[in-house]
């Protein structure tokens, strides 16, 4: 059985906020149950505010459960070969808005993918290319359908573990720094900070996430 803990702080010029989830995940054959609580489940006492379960099968399906918003969120995973080249195709569908979302991702070879995201029914879509240069640093340009602009995303990896990225939303002109760091030895945590360049003050709005895993 294992579970997690994540701490999470925000702060900008509006306002300072801080959260936590804890999950517990509890293998069954080839299924994992899991539960997901937030602060909301006891800040009043015991709820179901902030409850969700799950139920996965690895690399096959997800189905979620919301339980105040009794809500479900089903989610199929599968892979072909196109070309002799691995395609592999997610279809998330939420019962409660009706939205289904379809998106897949074609990896031509060990540093060049292509991802499609493309939600039903309307223009929303996104199209984005992957390429990693010599094993250490990202580029990620996206094009996004809907809104008809262009994202760019950058990361690389250093020390090991930690990974710098900086991104950029042309639609609204939104500049985004993080520093993260996923580590059985040294722990896991993410610092993020999000610049709103289309403000006269450029002030950026930081938050925290720390996480902490246990066996059980």
């Amino acid at each position: 059985m294992k579970a997690s803990l994540k701490g999470k702080y925000e702060y900008d010029t509006q306002k300072t906020a801080t959260s936590a989830t804890s999950t517990l995940a509890i293998p069954a054959g080839d299924f994992k149950l899991r539960a997901s609580m937030t602060d909301a489940t006891f800040v009043k006492g015991p709820s179901l505010n902030g409850l969700a379960l799950s139920l996965e099968k690895p690399g096959f399906f997800i189905v979620d459960y919301n339980v105040p918003k009794k809500d479900f969120r089903f989610q199929f995973m599968n892979s072909v070969r196109v070309l002799e080249k691995p395609l592999k195709l997610t279809y998330i569908h939420s019962v409660n808005d009706n939205r289904t979302v379809l998106d897949g991702t074609l990896v031509l070879d060990s540093s060049n993918k292509v991802s499609v995201n493309h939600m039903l029914g309307s223009r929303n879509g996104k199209l984005k290319y992957n390429y990693v240069h010599g094993g250490g640093t990202t580029f990620e340009p996206c094009y996004d359908l809907g809104k008809n602009c262009w994202d760019f995303a950058l990361s690389r990896r250093v020390y090991g573990d930690d990974i710098l990225k900086a991104s950029y939303q042309s639609s609204n002109r939104i500049l985004g720094v993080d520093w993260t760091r996923n580590s059985k030895s040294n722990g896991c945590f993410k610092i993020s900070a999000i610049f709103n360049l289309a403000e006269e003050v450029k002030m950026p709005k930081l938050m925290a996430e720390s996480t902490w895993n246990f066996e059980m």
